[in-house]
This record gives structure tokens, sequence and C-alpha cells, in this order.
């Protein structure tokens, strides 16, 4: 996938976070909104990369999807007696959609004289999608060795359309299991809010008042369950930073982050069956759950 450079939008929401913290550490340094906007802040500065990852997510899917057009046409082409080198520059006026500036620079560079597989190769390149690539190369290794190139595309399409419809009968076939499993993290979630703002300090009061706690509990009531973080100073500041991590509150919100996280690589993996999109499930459940426990930790 092509790499997602940095614009002045991308720096306009970095600012903006920047200027939400500001404000957050001038304003809200203890109450309730202080993590949360923190998370707000996050979330604004890394925004606009999540959105061009899922606009360059859908445009090479768009691509997948017109590729097999494009061999399909090109094959049509070849069998009516055109040569491939000038079936290449006759289908490159057809619309193939984003696929379209690549398909026609292949065939300017066919038309100026470039080499065919050295032009394929660079118009795979171009794509920078795995699947075309695959295509290309497989298209070039049967060419080199000796197969009719009409055969080898006519197998290469009916490869493509056969992965297109395995993709979309997985995606339907899991899209129940991937909404259960968003609103499986969510009762986790409220059951996690619950323990900790309602059990949790029903067990510490009990112990305040002389009452025996239950023996599940024998062991947490030891454990503090809420650290402020000290700004005063640096050293002050990692010292109650490390004592939070081994507070309730701190352990909560680290469990939740944790189950957020692999959550997410599970979602992705069953639904699209590779790891990039199951850290995109993880950035949008880590982001819900440090958001809501930090919120519900504050009040």
């Amino acid at each position: 996938m092509a790499k997602i450079q940095t614009k002045k939008r991308h720096l306009v929401g970095i600012l903006f976070a920047f200027l939400i913290i500001l404000v957050d550490i001038m304003y809200f340094p203890f109450t309730p909104w202080f993590t949360p906007l923190i998370v707000v802040a996050i979330t604004v500065a890394w925004l606009q990369y999540w959105v061009d990852f899922f606009i360059e997510n859908n445009r090479q899917k768009q691509i997948e999807n017109n590729f097999p057009d494009f061999v399909r046409n090109l094959v049509s082409a070849v069998k009516s007696g055109m040569p491939v080198s000038r079936a290449i520059v006759h289908v490159a006026n057809t619309n193939y959609g984003p696929l379209t500036p690549y398909v026609k620079k292949l065939g300017n560079q066919v038309d100026w004289g470039i080499p065919l597989h050295k032009a394929f190769l660079i118009f795979s390149d171009s794509t920078d999608n795995n699947i075309i690539k695959r295509a290309i190369s497989t298209m070039i290794e049967a060419e080199t060795s000796g197969g009719n190139i009409e055969d080898v595309l006519d197998s290469i399409t009916d490869s493509l359309v056969e992965i297109k419809k395995i993709k979309e009968k997985r995606k339907a076939a899991v899209f129940s299991q991937v909404v259960q499993s968003y609103v499986i993290f969510i009762v986790f979630l409220g059951v996690i809010v619950v323990i900790q703002n309602m059990l949790i300090p029903y067990v510490f009061e009990l112990q305040d008042t002389g009452g025996e706690p239950s023996l599940i509990f024998q062991h947490a009531v030891t454990v503090v369950q809420k650290v402020s973080l000290d700004f005063s100073s640096l050293p002050n500041l990692v010292t109650s930073l490390s004592e939070w991590f081994f507070s309730l509150n701190g352990l909560f919100l680290m469990l939740s982050v944790i189950q957020a996280f692999f959550a997410g690589i599970v979602i992705g993996i069953l639904s699209e069956g590779n790891l990039k999109d199951g850290l995109k499930h993880s950035l949008i459940l880590v982001t819900v759950a440090f958001f809501v426990m930090s919120l519900a930790q504050g009040f």
C-alpha cells in the first residue's frame, strides 16, 4: 500500500491536538476530564492519518475490483487478432475507475516502445497492490516459459474472480461474528466499569467500617484503589505514574486496553484475513476503551 505522506492538514490536526493538551493542562488538571481530553487530543492528532488510511484502503480495493475487467478486455482484444502491445494501447482508453491512470500509463509506455515485460512490471509496481503484483509476475513467468499469453490471461482472470468471490463470501459469513465481537467488548467494558465504580468502592467502604470482605477480595483491598498524578516536577510525575500503574484504576485501564488491542487483532484477521486490518480495529477499540475507562475513573 502506498505510503501516507504528512500534509498541511495533518500538521493542522497535530497543532490542534497540542492546543487541546495545553488547555487541558491549564484548566482541567484535577478534573475528571483531564485524561479523556488527552485521549481526544491524541485522536485528533492521528485522525487525518486514519482517514487517509481508509481512503487508500478503499482505493486499493477498487483497483483490485477493476483489474479483472482490464485483463478480460485485454484478452478479448488479443483474441480478436490484435498483437498484445496494440491490444494494451486499445484497452487503455477504457475507464477502469482508480485503475485508469495506471492502465493509461501502461498503454503509453508500450506505445513508446518500452518492452512489454518491463512495462507490466512498472505497471504492477505503480499500483502497489499485492494481488496485481502476483498476477503480473505469474503472467510474465508463464509467458516466458512458453505459455500462450491468451490462456495465461484467461487463467489469471478466472483466479482473480474466484478470489474475489471467496473474499466476499468469507466477509458475509463472518460479519455477524464481527458485530458480536464488538458487542462482547462493549459488554466487557460495561462490566469493568461496574466493578471499578460500584463493587470495588463498596469493598473498600466495607473494610473502612470494620466489615469482613469475602475471600475473593481479601487481596484486592490491600491494593491502592486510586493514585493521583503529581505534576509538580518530572521525578514526582514519574513516581506517581509508576504507582498509578499498580493501583486498581491503573490495572483496570491496562486490562481494558490490552483486551481492546487483541480483540481488534482477532476481529481484523477474522474479517479481512490480515494483520493490517486487525491493527485498524485495535486502534478503534483501544481509543474507545481508553476514553470510556478514563472518563469512568474520573467520575
